[in-house]
């Protein structure tokens, strides 16, 4: 109970904070995004990047990601088959359950009951992640050729891409950043984790439609929030990673559904309001499971 009250319940009142505001004063959420995307995101990308020590874990992150990202595919096919799901429900089952919330929600938890040296794998498993929902997200979204041209300019339009590049970049090379211009990056990416949080509280509040397909959300629900998890517990039996990547592999497992699915099947009309409901029924539910997760891993 002590996890909920230190890590879980400080989150949620930051999350709550956006909700209650939107709900008050209806503000332009796109707006709010596109600075977190372009100024404050890049800024945290680049500070983790540059000061992590890259190892071993880095590439356990990406082989465990797309591990989760096929297994979660394969059993939303398998369950469209049985239950004959039309494309675009299968479509909207795979986007909220192959993408988690990694950023608004995962780093903060990460970050609250992990400390400040889990930051840097979070960080990099929030942009590689969103490096393949632009990408593997926008094709099952869309579901075309135009699609998968789109999704490959989608990437390569992300800040945050080249920000991780840069950090890379001067990773590599001898000559190192002036202080004060390190710090005013730091000054920027030090903000984007609370403006995260409470986009995300605001994102929620702006969900003007639900669709109760208790079929398809059980489902996805299940897969999310307890599939997802045990997949995780299952590969680092198999894998043995350092136990930090160990518990950041089994936190981003247990995230609930990416709040940018939501975004993405209402541009492309991929069953908005049955992705809505599934985005905001798995964050519902988090506040229970993610308590009852740390106090496993504790």
């Amino acid at each position: 109970m002590a996890l909920f009250f230190q890590v879980v319940l400080p989150i949620m009142a930051v999350f709550g904070s956006g909700y209650l505001l939107q709900r008050i004063r209806i503000l332009d959420v796109k707006s709010l995004a596109t600075t977190s995307i372009y100024i404050f995101l890049p800024a945290l990308v680049f500070t983790s990047l540059y000061e992590s020590n890259f190892n071993q874990g880095y590439t356990v992150i990406v082989v465990f990601a797309l591990f989760l990202l096929v297994m979660m595919v394969v059993m939303n096919k398998i369950l469209a088959r049985i239950f004959k799901w039309k494309e675009s429900v299968e479509s909207g089952a795979i986007l909220t359950t192959a993408f988690m919330n990694g950023g608004n929600y995962g780093v903060p938890v990460m970050l609250f009951s992990l400390g400040e040296k889990a930051l840097p794998y979070a960080v990099f498993f929030m942009v590689f992640q969103s490096l393949v929902m632009n990408v593997v997200g926008v094709y099952y979204a869309s579901r075309g050729t135009s699609g998968v041209v789109r999704a490959v300019k989608t990437v390569f339009k992300m800040p945050a891409t080249y920000a991780a590049m840069l950090a890379f970049v001067f990773q590599a090379i001898p000559w190192g950043i002036p202080e004060p211009v390190f710090s005013t990056i730091s000054m920027l990416g030090n903000a984007a984790i609370p403006l995260m949080m409470v986009m995300l509280g605001m994102q929620l509040a702006s969900i003007t439609s639900l669709k109760f397909n208790w079929q398809v959300i059980t489902s996805s629900v299940i897969i999310r929030m307890l599939v997802s998890p045990l997949l995780a517990f299952l590969f680092i039996w198999i894998a043995e990673p350092d136990p930090m990547i160990a518990a950041i592999l089994v936190i981003v497992a247990a995230m609930p559904s990416a709040a940018t699915t939501t975004m993405f099947a209402i541009e492309f009309d991929t069953e908005p309001d049955l992705v809505s409901s599934i985005t905001l029924v798995t964050t519902l539910v988090s506040i229970v499971s993610v308590t009852v997760l740390l106090n496993l891993i504790a």
